[in-house]
């Protein structure tokens, strides 16, 4: 589970930002908070704010800092990090590197890790465990190459001399089998995602449904039905197949074969639908998962998603969660998240969106709500939670939102002043 996260000298993020998971002072809505070694954690966090003001870049904070980790090993020594972005409207920052930092709990263990780097090499690592209430700093890694053990000397110091100025230690030390930082890594590696949004829908999002796996199209069912949705049941054709040469050489440059052979999958949904005519008679019409409406859609490869989320503990940060789907859907789903009885793993979603109807006590704690606003003129974004203002519980957040009360949103110019010659 994630605790916090804080990125420092990363695209319009000038100076150091916090995004706190952890429980504030609210002592309303109690269902959307658990406990997990004694700290109370949010299972969603919204964030809005105006256009590019800088809503999106936490979420590419996230994504860089995470695949930086998954992707350490595959770099070799003349690689750069293209994904690192300090802030460029200040000739100092733009030569300093990035900083990104973790506090999480993964197997009952809570963790800090830390990092610096620019697109050339890292500069700092830090990785605490805390087996206790004090900290056990497992390694820490200044200027690039002075690092410093407090246990297991020899074996790490050999594990240093292997790692690379661009490689991650965290990642080196667990690709040699050292046992003290495999379930941080593990927990960026399995444990916390990243999405643009939901939107976009493949056959790999489907393939799941092929595998006669009776609980998934169960969960399925019942998540259509609860959004008012009615579905009376799937149909799941899946075919994979050799390429044969016409195929080959419309889809794949010469270049890029070898001698294996290339196969070729196609999904096939259809999703059956009982309507009543004007005799109440009742009849069952199929429709091509392609005919279906964008938001049945969504729902529908969200599933086996969501299925997944709500078995085993994941953390989950989407940008404009409410692409393609109706803002009662985005509703639907906060509301399954801060559900305990459907969200037993306790898994978290945190999600960028404008769905101003989520703005209310009813649905999110005050702490759950969280703006961006960046600084016209120097073109710095903050980052700040709904709690940091005095807000009463019936207050009509939405309402002060939209008018201004908290920031973050845009600063449109009356009409009038618009050039007549235009």
């Amino acid at each position: 589970m994630l605790i916090e996260f804080s990125v420092k000298n990363f695209l319009s993020f000038k100076d150091k930002v916090t995004l706190s998971m952890e429980k504030g002072n609210g002592d309303e809505k109690l269902e959307n908070v658990f406990t997990k070694n004694d700290v109370n954690l949010l299972r969603t966090t919204a964030i809005y704010g105006a256009n590019a003001s800088g809503k999106t870049n936490i979420l590419k904070a996230f994504t860089c800092a995470i695949l930086m980790i998954r992707n350490s090993n595959f770099m070799n020594t003349t690689n750069k990090w293209f994904s690192i972005k300090p802030f460029l409207f200040d000739k100092k920052t733009s030569k300093e590197p990035s900083e990104f930092e973790f506090i999480f709990i993964v197997n009952d263990v809570k963790y800090r890790y830390f990092f610096s780097a620019d697109a050339n090499k890292i500069y700092d690592e830090v990785l605490d465990a805390y087996y206790t209430q004090k900290p056990t700093n497992i390694f820490t890694r200044k200027n690039t190459n002075d690092y410093e053990f407090n246990s297991d000397k020899a074996k790490l110091e050999s594990i240093a001399a292997k790692n690379t100025e661009n490689k991650l230690f965290l990642t080196t030390a667990t690709t040699w089998n050292y046992d003290k930082t495999k379930d941080a890594f593990l927990w960026f590696s399995e444990k916390i995602d990243t999405y643009d949004s939901f939107d976009k829908i493949s056959d790999q999002d489907l393939i799941e449904y092929s595998k006669n796996d009776g609980k998934l199209k169960e969960f399925a069912l019942k998540l259509l039905k609860e959004a008012d949705i009615f579905i009376k049941d799937i149909h799941v054709d899946y075919e994979e197949k050799e390429m044969d040469n016409a195929m080959m050489d419309m889809l794949i440059p010469p270049l890029a074969r070898t001698n294996g052979t290339f196969k070729m999958s196609n999904v096939r949904i259809e999703l059956e639908h009982e309507i009543t005519d004007e005799n109440k008679n009742k009849h069952i019409y199929s429709l091509n998962f392609n005919d279906e409406s964008s938001g049945t859609r969504t729902l529908f490869a969200l599933a086996p998603f969501l299925k997944r989320a709500f078995e085993s503990t994941k953390t989950i940060v989407v940008d404009e969660l409410e692409k393609s789907m109706h803002p009662a859907l985005v509703e639907f789903i906060v509301k399954l998240f801060n559900d305990k009885s459907i969200n037993k793993a306790n898994s978290q979603l945190i999600f960028i969106t404008h769905a101003t109807n989520l703005l209310t006590i009813e649905l999110l704690r005050r702490d759950q709500i969280w703006f961006t606003e960046k600084n016209p003129d120097t073109g710095v974004s903050e980052l700040y939670p709904l709690d940091s203002f005095s807000v009463r519980k019936d207050e009509n957040i939405q309402k002060g939102y939209i008018n201004g009360r908290y920031g973050a949103v845009p600063f449109i110019k009356d009409i009038d002043s618009w050039p007549e010659d235009m």
